[in-house]
């Protein structure tokens, strides 16, 4: 299948100075655009409430479930952030306000170890563990009743958006559609792609993990014992030091081959399956989506900015990235 590279998303044309992709990520996770999500979402006059989600094994996982009083909800809008995000991560707020809008009902799911939650589980979270999403995926499918499901992610989230979808007939999901907003398809490349780009990049990936993983440390000192010549490791060295120490894979290569998408792997996509690109992405290596094979049920859209799971436009915080989730998981 060939990309539709832009064609799709003509109506995204941000001024000349939001056209850089360092400026386009950047303000994409800035505190404003937080602030903003938040007050957006609250305008919906969605009730959010807590939930503990069974993950299988006795793992439990966090989120918010969203849905406006006195509808009747068209579906059910699954939502996953990315990695060291949260379910309060802008985009995540953005997203369910779009939704919320378009009649979904929205639960926001935390991974392990994110928004907050590591005192849940004493294991570190690492990119393999997709079970437990889709258990947790079936977790939420149950409790909020038979109605259609549709499942969206961003980064992180949108590669494990795309492995739910392809578990999802297995596991018993009620699926209709997945989309993902620059997704992690090679997970080596993207690795190498941070370690060769602009210092800034790795340097906010490092600094947040190292600040996970000590929090860690200080909830189950006996299951995750390090010292501080761990947390002073780079990128690259501190994965091969949790994929030996708190996997069983063996290697990093394995590691990162174990949540790949990229190739073939997404030929078997079961449901319409949308996934949103964009060609400076400073962090996602475009080479991985020229080569990606998909069912024709699935379309891939690249546009020529955006920056990293940004495509803000100028008109606000909710940007291009928010609505188009929107009309993608509603079928438009």
């Amino acid at each position: 299948m060939s990309p539709d590279a832009g064609r799709q998303g003509a109506d995204f044309a941000p001024p000349r100075w939001l056209r850089n992709p360092h400026v386009q990520t950047v303000l994409g996770s800035s505190p404003w655009r937080r602030r903003v999500a938040a007050a957006v979402l609250a305008r919906t006059g969605a009730v959010t409430r807590e939930h503990l989600l069974d993950g299988g094994d006795g793992v439990r996982l966090h989120g918010l479930h969203s849905v406006v009083p006195g509808t009747e909800p068209r579906g059910l809008a699954l939502l996953l952030h990315g990695w060291e995000g949260s379910a309060e991560s802008s985009y995540m707020q953005l997203a369910a306000a779009q939704l919320l809008a378009r009649g979904f009902e929205v639960f926001r799911l935390n991974f392990r170890d994110h928004g907050g939650t590591h005192h849940l589980n004493p294991d570190i979270f690492h990119s393999c563990r997709i079970d437990e999403v889709v258990h947790a995926a079936r977790d939420v499918a149950d409790r909020f009743g038979a109605r259609p499901m549709v499942v969206a992610g961003y980064s992180l989230g949108g590669n494990f958006a795309l492995r739910v979808a392809l578990r999802a007939r297995q596991a018993g999901l009620p699926l209709a559609r997945v989309a993902a907003v620059c997704p992690v398809l090679d997970p080596a490349g993207t690795m190498q792609r941070m370690e060769q780009g602009p210092w800034f990049y790795l340097h906010y990936f490092e600094r947040k993990w190292r600040g996970s993983l000590a929090r860690k440390r200080a909830l189950f000192p006996d299951r995750v014992g390090f010292d501080r010549k761990v947390l002073r490791l780079r990128m690259r060295e501190l994965t091969e030091w949790l994929v030996r120490h708190h996997t069983t894979l063996g290697s990093i290569d394995r590691y990162f081959d174990g949540y790949s998408v990229a190739g073939d792997r997404l030929a078997a996509l079961p449901v319409p399956a949308h996934i949103l690109m964009a060609a400076d992405d400073p962090v996602i290596p475009l080479d991985a989506f020229h080569q990606v094979s998909l069912p024709p049920h699935a379309r891939l859209e690249i546009l020529p900015w955006g920056g990293h799971c940004a495509f803000l436009d100028g008109t606000g915080a909710a940007g291009y990235a928010e609505r188009w989730v929107a009309a993608r998981l509603a079928g438009d």
